[in-house]
């Protein structure tokens, strides 16, 4: 039995009663209600996670794939300049665990959001016109890095619990994304990411990058 995050209960009981409803109408429908209904509580899963606490290390703030790694400008409301970061995008698909994690600990200095399109979060576009939640935040080795909530081509809901001031340590949960979607977190310039495109990711667990170790980008392989 994992824990469901509170967000996703009134989700949950929506689709239980609309179940009921459809099991009034016709069997057969009631029991893809159920289906629905499992599968809802499913998306909604919180399970507790083990962070590595070490101090330096970026841990991933999402469940998924990563789907990019590049260079990017940080999106502009979180007045980080104009220079290319590295950066490393981790796609949720339906199926993956929802929660996101604070990727370092650190104070929050400043969230932005901005509505816009839902293009498929697995397209690259959808970091500059799609929905999202921007976050700022100053490391407690004074690193400056960001990481962006996206909403994607089936969600339509973000949710952020923190705010600016606030005092975070990296794995603690800090919001969700309903049904689909992805998040970009942008590194401190010059440190490489240690993880590969189509790595699969743990939130709160998967290491994406170590401020303290330069090293060169790492490849992988399909074996």
């Amino acid at each position: 039995m994992v824990p469901i995050n509170p967000a996703g209960r009134p989700f949950i009981g929506i689709f239980a009663a609309a179940t009921l409803g459809l099991f009034m109408v016709a069997e057969p429908l009631g029991w893809i209600g159920v289906v629905l209904t499992l599968w809802c509580a499913c998306f909604f899963r919180d399970p507790d996670r083990v962070t590595p606490t070490r101090g330096g290390l970026v841990i991933c703030p999402a469940d998924g794939v990563v789907q990019l790694i590049d260079k990017a400008v940080p999106p502009p409301e979180l007045d980080m300049g104009d220079g290319a970061r590295p950066r490393v995008c981790v796609f949720m698909n339906v199926f993956n665990v929802h929660v996101n994690r604070v990727p370092m600990d650190g104070e929050i200095t400043k969230i932005s959001y901005r509505p816009g399109r839902f293009f498929n979060a697995s397209l690259d576009k959808a970091s500059e016109f799609n929905e999202r939640m921007s976050i700022r935040m100053t490391t407690s080795e004074n690193h400056d890095i960001a990481f962006v909530q996206i909403a994607g081509l089936v969600a339509r809901r973000i949710k952020c619990d923190v705010v600016e001031g606030q005092k975070v340590n990296a794995g603690e949960r800090f919001g969700l994304i309903r049904f689909g979607s992805r998040v970009d977190v942008y590194l401190p310039e010059g440190i490489e990411p240690m993880v590969c495109v189509g790595q699969s990711t743990v939130a709160a667990e998967t290491v994406l990058a170590d401020v303290r170790v330069p090293e060169a980008v790492r490849a992988g392989e399909v074996r």
